[in-house]
């Protein structure tokens, strides 16, 4: 019988001083208004107030919500990120392709996550498969994708056994946990500190944020998790310094991605090692940007042959699916016994698929040389243009296919200027912009790539101009 076992529910009519429901204020023009409550009617926004519709971003058509929120809000989901006004609604390869049939130019690839670029058809075919068994089953059970998936990367690196998560940052959580319960295991608990690089970024979690020790992340979110000493960029006398006997560990980026593409000398890197061997230190890489083939190798510290003793990895090993992973050797992972750590989705089923997809195609003879020589001639026509455009481009660094260009100009502008010629870009610290092409880019699309920078970088150098010196060059 309809409406057996529900309550009643009666329509009442309040009256209420007219107040906007999106912003608070009064409509002008409305003193009172009337709404229905006890059945399915809700409060409205004020037809006046309600919020238009433009592509990503809702502008409010009313000053009274504007002067609140700002010129523009974002929808219901948090203002955290600085959106560009701008959709896609498919990828293909190196393109992606907008809401507005647009084709875009890919090289930020996801921020390095889609190293495969866009719907790639291994892994498009290895999800589709795996979506038509099983998608979880939580780590109370085996899961045989994820023992596959381990095998893999421990035969092809230096770890011994992984743990697998979701992001960088989780990959990160677990090193650090890892390397000061090493050190529990050996019998030094009281050794749990690690030493970081200024200007690096590790993750947004609060273990993670202080690790990398830059304020304008840390603002705001009260005391600052205990246990890590930031000394400068390259300095190995600092370094030494800052060892104590509370050190644990010692973490790096091989290059230093967010913080401007700022690639850590071999020889650098081989004095931590040494350092970490002589005090009984670990030494933690942090490969969430350079692993998976980006550098040109599968993983960065492969570039100089200096092994750390926990290794972090996300982004491009899932290709685009979120998959991160923390490796290990046996002796580093020693404190890490069952209920130590823990991740609910982390190696799932249809995640260890997509990771599995990529290391198909990653490791298949010759794909990697082919990244090499790639990179090396993206990298002599990008010499190219740094020589044509001085009052643009002040230099071109980085390794593989994890490039920066430092701007003149500042990064935001050419990241801008490029967007307008169908190219996405993605800006880093000392005001460097990335270029991050997919790892199977071709030489046409490098070649368009090139050329579209060429062009931006014109567009801004006429810019800069004064009349003069325009004139001077026509």
């Amino acid at each position: 019988m309809a409406g057996v076992g529900r309550k009643s529910r009666a329509l009442r009519v309040h009256t209420f001083p007219a107040r906007c429901v999106w912003c608070g204020e009064n409509p002008a023009g409305a003193a009172r208004f009337s709404v229905l409550t006890g059945g399915t009617r809700a409060n409205k926004i004020s037809k006046q107030c309600r919020p238009e519709r433009r592509h990503i971003l809702f502008r409010p058509r009313r000053s009274c919500c504007a002067a609140r929120a700002g010129s523009t809000v974002t929808s219901h989901l948090l203002p955290t990120y600085a959106r560009v006004n701008l959709a896609f609604e498919r990828g293909e390869g190196a393109w992606l392709i907008a809401t507005n049939g647009d084709r875009y130019l890919d090289f930020t690839s996801g921020v390095a996550v889609n190293a495969l670029g866009h719907a790639h058809p291994r892994l498009v075919a290895a999800l589709t498969e795996q979506a038509q068994k099983v998608w979880h089953v939580s780590n109370l059970y085996q899961i045989p994708e994820a023992e596959r998936v381990a095998q893999r990367l421990c035969d092809a690196s230096f770890a011994d056994v992984v743990f697998f998560c979701n992001s960088g940052a989780e990959a990160m959580e677990c090193a650090i946990k890892m390397a000061r319960k090493f050190q529990s295991a050996s019998g030094h608990p009281e050794r749990y500190r690690i030493i970081t690089f200024e200007g690096a970024f590790h993750g947004r979690t609060l273990a993670t944020l202080a690790a990398g020790g830059q304020k304008k992340y840390l603002d705001g979110f009260g005391p600052v998790v205990e246990g890590f000493d930031q000394v400068p960029f390259g300095d190995l006398a600092a370094t030494k310094r800052a060892v104590t006997d509370e050190t644990a560990a010692i973490l790096i980026e091989p290059i230093m991605g967010e913080g401007g593409v700022l690639v850590v000398e071999p020889a650098f890197l081989r004095a931590l090692r040494e350092l970490c061997d002589q005090r009984g230190l670990l030494l933690l890489f942090d490969e969430v940007q350079t692993g998976m083939g980006r550098t040109g190798e599968l993983f960065a510290y492969q570039r100089v042959g200096v092994e750390p003793d926990i290794m972090a990895l996300a982004k491009a090993l899932g290709g685009g699916f979120p998959v991160g992973a923390c490796l290990a050797s046996s002796e580093a992972a020693k404190g890490m016994t069952a209920g130590t750590h823990g991740s609910t989705f982390g190696g799932n089923p249809l995640a260890m698929s997509a990771a599995n997809a990529v290391l198909d195609v990653m490791l298949e003879p010759g794909f990697l040389d082919r990244v090499r020589q790639t990179a090396l001639r993206f990298k002599q026509r990008l010499a190219e243009i740094k020589d044509r455009h001085p009052s643009v481009i002040a230099e071109v660094r980085g390794e593989g296919l994890l490039i920066g260009v430092r701007a003149v100009v500042p990064a935001s502008e050419l990241v801008d200027a490029l967007r307008a010629e169908k190219m996405i870009a993605v800006s880093a610290g000392d005001n460097v912009v990335r270029l991050l092409p997919p790892l199977i880019v071709s030489d046409e699309e490098i070649a368009e790539g090139v050329a579209r920078l060429d062009r931006a970088c014109a567009q801004l150098g006429r810019a800069r101009r004064t009349p003069r010196q325009e004139e001077a060059v026509r």
